[in-house]
């Protein structure tokens, strides 16, 4: 009798485990892919696939920066929705690539411009023709050239471009009020970088902007990046700008002092870590490697 009510008592207790790991699996795959995490009470940050998006609610409108794609800006669109009716007031583009772009066209009809840097608007243009996705694209409609701002709300929202670094056309997005600054691929934290050379990145020039925006935003400056390592937040601070300024002139180093002792590229590009920067680790430092070559190889 104990034996049947031991197996009846067991086979209940599996039942109920497999029951509940069921309902645990549904949970699961119900949650969205995406996260948003509010900074502010107006500001948030929205995470999925690509490039870093930031959106501020204001009491009237909506600015968002950045864009990702079709699809996971339309995640965010209809979430933000579901918390207003405020209408858009403004895209803004921290510069072209398509991770950060391709979803401007989900905003077509509901926002009445965007903003980018000039050669931002260019860079798009170029890679939008030679990709045969010009109809795809909703280009930015206003560009500025170093600086530009706008009241929305409680916020000045002001953009800066302090030179090549990540591209030619990589802005800073400040939100002055708040003092947060929405800083597009200029910071990858501690993942290694693309280094887009076809459109105008410098590695040099990359570390005199970070410079730049130490010395224009403060210590108490909440800094956002569109990409982070394993690990890392895309929510910084300009400690970590310094630590990837000096990870830039690091990897520049490295592969000077690689050159002088006669290394070919294809050697150069065998190293595996960045002296003085360990905290950068994983896949992808041949893109800086190469990059770096090709900058110092190309100077007269």
């Amino acid at each position: 009798m104990q034996r049947r009510n031991f197996i009846r008592n067991t086979g209940l207790t599996i039942a109920g485990l497999a029951l509940a790991n069921q309902q645990l699996a549904a949970a699961f795959f119900n949650q969205p892919a995406y996260k948003i995490k509010m900074l502010t009470d107006h500001i948030g940050v929205f995470t999925e696939r690509g490039g870093t998006i930031l959106f501020y609610m204001a009491k009237k409108d909506i600015v968002v920066v950045d864009a990702q794609f079709p699809d996971t800006a339309q995640h965010l669109i209809d979430e933000l929705k579901k918390k207003s009716d405020n209408p858009f007031h403004l895209l803004i583009n921290t510069h072209h690539h398509g991770d950060h772009t391709a979803g401007n066209i989900a905003f077509k009809d509901l926002v009445p411009h965007v903003l980018a840097h000039a050669n931002s608007l260019t860079n798009q243009k170029n890679v939008a023709v030679k990709n045969k996705s010009e109809d795809k694209q909703l280009y930015p409609d206003l560009t500025y050239i170093d600086t530009w701002s706008e009241k929305v709300g409680k916020e000045k929202i002001s953009m800066h471009y302090f030179g090549a670094g990540h591209t030619n056309g990589d802005s800073f997005v400040h939100f002055e009020h708040s003092n947060i600054v929405h800083v597009g691929d200029l910071l990858f934290n501690r993942r290694h970088p693309f280094v887009d050379k076809t459109a105008g990145a410098d590695m040099g020039s990359w570390v005199t902007v970070l410079d730049k925006a130490i010395s224009t935003f403060d210590s108490k400056t909440q800094f956002v990046c569109g990409h982070s390592g394993d690990g890392y937040d895309i929510v910084t601070t300009s400690a970590d700008l310094k630590a990837f300024g000096d990870y830039l002139g690091n990897v520049l180093k490295l592969v000077e002092s690689e050159l002088k002792a006669g290394k070919t590229k294809e050697e150069i590009l065998k190293n595996k870590t960045i002296p003085g920067s360990d905290e950068w680790k994983g896949d992808g430092i041949n893109r800086p490697l190469e990059a770096a070559y090709i900058e110092l190889t190309s100077k007269p």
